[in-house]
Order: structure tokens, then sequence, then C-alpha cells
């Protein structure tokens, strides 16, 4: 796939005109409630302010984490994205419930963003997605997308939207995983739906790979600033990955404000 590299450090969400942070933070396997808030809290002062969860995550407990953090950063300087089951989508009752359920933990009137967490194929497409544009309908989120979704079911999804628009799927992609770059990441493009991309440092391997600490090296940067400036050099592509160490959050930081070069993210590419 050939593209343009992309030089900002926000981007827009969507079509939305809004933009965000293109690296945030994720809140999956939480082990620590203090560290995780410090973490949050640390991220917004850096203008890291995308932070991501989920109802299914902790059961609960991660969305009740991001509340408390929220309340220490101040609701204006973060954007929060959380995601729904799809067992709560088989009524429109059901989704409604599981959207304010998830707010009551969150501590906030509505989100930023709400997803569909992923496609199971008990209820149609068209009807899911008529749910999710229920929950924007009541207020409930600002914006609405997926996740986990492959290209045709994207294109199915989009083509059943009625009054709203999906201007996020969030899925895996990393430097070492790069299934997204065949299909999905150019029609995303195309369609200006941008990437949340999950597991972007393999949970820590990327930090040992010499290819990554030999790019690295010439930039001054770390094996994990190298893979999360390859994944935000691409167009539409924002990244989450988990951390609840201060200094882990510095580091990703320092993934911003600077761009690989095209012969190095070709270099990369062949990983």
């Amino acid at each position: 796939m050939r593209f343009e590299i992309e030089y900002s450090d926000r981007k827009e969400i969507g079509r939305t005109g809004e933009r965000v942070s293109a690296i945030g933070l994720g809140t999956w396997n939480i082990r620590s409630r203090e560290s995780m808030i410090e973490a949050i809290s640390r991220a917004v002062e850096l203008g890291l302010d995308l932070v991501d969860t989920a109802e299914m995550y902790g059961s609960g407990e991660a969305e009740k984490t991001v509340g408390l953090a929220v309340k220490k950063v101040g609701r204006d300087n973060i954007f929060i994205t959380t995601k729904l089951m799809p067992d709560k989508f088989t009524s429109v009752d059901k989704a409604l419930k599981a959207a304010r359920q998830s707010l009551e933990r969150l501590g906030v009137k509505e989100v930023d963003l709400l997803l569909l967490h992923w496609y199971e194929p008990h209820t149609p497409v068209s009807k899911m997605m008529q749910y999710l544009e229920a929950i924007a309908e009541k207020g409930y989120t600002r914006y609405i997308g997926v996740s986990n979704f492959k290209v045709d079911l994207l294109k199915e999804a989009v083509h059943s939207m009625r009054k709203y628009e999906i201007v996020v799927n969030q899925v895996r992609y990393s430097v070492f995983d790069k299934t997204i770059e065949r299909y999905l990441l150019p029609y995303m493009i195309k369609e200006g739906i941008t990437v949340q991309a999950y597991t972007p440092l393999e949970k820590g391997k990327v930090v040992n790979d010499e290819t990554l600490i030999e790019v690295g090296n010439k930039y001054g940067k770390t094996p994990v600033q190298v893979a999360l400036n390859y994944l935000i050099a691409h167009p539409r592509v924002t990244t989450i990955p988990k951390t609840e160490k201060r200094e882990r959050v510095e580091e990703y930081h320092g993934a911003l404000g600077w761009r690989l070069s095209e012969e190095d993210i070709e270099r990369l590419r062949k990983l």
C-alpha cells in the first residue's frame, strides 16, 4: 500500500473535524486502579487525550477506573471511547440499557465514542447499526463506530447507516501484524474512517526486535517509539497501547513530534 506520510500528531475522528492525539491509552487488564489513574493523568498532562475502555474489561471495573481519572483530569480534557458487547445488540432496549450502565460506571452524561466490540452473526449487521444509532440518538454518545470489523463487514455496516456515520473501526494492528494494510486500511482511508490500533506493541515483543532497535538508534528512539511511529505515520491511524506506568506514558509521548523516513517505513513493512 502506497500512502502519503501523515505528520500530524492529532488525527481526525472520522469526518467530524474533531481531532484527538494519535497515541492514547488502553485500559485492558488493569492491575492497579491507582497506577492506572496516575498513568491516565500523566497522559492527559502530555496531551495524550484519547482513552479507550470497554464494559467487559474487568467486568466494568475498567470503566469505573476511567471515571475516577476523568474526575481528576476534568471531563473536557479527555476523549473517552468505550465498547459494548454484541449480546447487548439483540434489541434496542438492551443496547440502550447497556449504554446507560456504561455511563453510570464512567460517571459521565455521554461518552465521546461508543463502539460495538465485535460482531456475532446472531443479529443482522443492519439491526446492530440501527441500535447503535439509537444510542447516539438518545445522547449517550457523541460518535459511534465498530471494533474488529473486517472489510466486508465494515462495508455492510457503512451502507446500513441512516443518520450517523461510523467514525472508527478499532482493530489489531502492529509493526508485526499488518493484516489491515492489504484491504481494510485502504478502504478506511478512502471512506474517512479512523483506525484505533490495539495491541500495537505485541505485549512487549517489539522491545527486543533487532530491526526496531537498529532503526531506533538512527533516531535516538526506543523500539517502542519506532513501533508506534510506524503506525501513526499512516493516514487515519491512531493507537491505544496500554500501560499503568508513568515512565511508559512518557516513552509513548516520545513517539510523537517526528516521523520515520519513507525508506525506514518500507524496511519495517517487510518485518
